[in-house]
């Protein structure tokens, strides 16, 4: 689970700092990845993988970009790229609709897709989705979704739950909306069918040094 693929300004605070993945460690990390055999996959290959309708390769790896923050484009992606890997970009749209400083725009996002990197439903707003009404869910998840298809020509099937805030609700609506699955934003590596509402991913932090980076992504025994 990556944000920022850059170095932080110098007024940042603890938590942009913190977010923040300098682009020649996140190609360290990169380069780890394709030393020791690993393969980008997206959550449509997992899940079509725990149904038993698809095999992976030996060590698959998601690699996953929240937010839709412009060095998303200016970094993560042409290193993803260069190293033959796919990301996965959750994207809130109305971010990227009012053009805010920092994000990045359609026209970034729809190249980014056209090349093989999978754009996902990041919700509308990055509201808190714990507690909302129907109208509301319907709002940061439909409404996330209609956009996303209008620019992608797809619907994508899955969504990462803002600040990894939900609740029963939220899965109910996700799960009336016909989407395939949501990630959280709790630590761990074992997905499963029925957690699949629920699945967790692993932070990288701006302190993430590659020996830690190879026990994070040692595969599941």
């Amino acid at each position: 689970m990556y944000h920022y693929v850059s170095e932080p300004p110098e007024d940042a605070d603890e938590y942009r700092t913190d977010l923040s993945v300098p682009p020649q460690r996140f190609r360290e990390q990169l380069q780890y990845l394709k030393d020791h055999g690993f393969t980008t996959i997206n959550f449509e290959d997992l899940s079509l993988a725990v149904t038993a309708k698809r095999t992976l390769p030996e060590k698959p790896i998601i690699l996953t970009f929240d937010d839709g923050y412009l060095d998303n484009y200016q970094y993560a992606y042409p290193l993803l790229r260069e190293f033959g890997f796919t990301g996965t970009f959750f994207i809130v749209t109305e971010f990227i609709d009012r053009q805010l400083p920092g994000y990045m725009s359609w026209a970034m996002i729809e190249e980014m897709a056209g090349a093989g990197m999978r754009i996902e439903n990041h919700s509308k707003t990055h509201a808190d989705l714990s507690e909302q009404s129907r109208d509301s869910l319907i709002y940061q998840i439909l409404g996330a979704q209609e956009t996303l298809t209008a620019h992608l020509g797809y619907g994508p099937r899955f969504f990462c739950y803002p600040g990894g805030r939900y609740d029963e609700n939220t899965i109910a609506m996700l799960q009336e909306l016909d989407f395939w699955g949501a990630v959280t934003t709790s630590g761990g590596k074992w997905h499963g069918f029925d957690d699949r509402f629920e699945w967790s991913r692993l932070r990288i932090r701006n302190t993430t040094d590659l020996p830690t980076f190879a026990t994070l992504v040692e595969p599941v025994p």
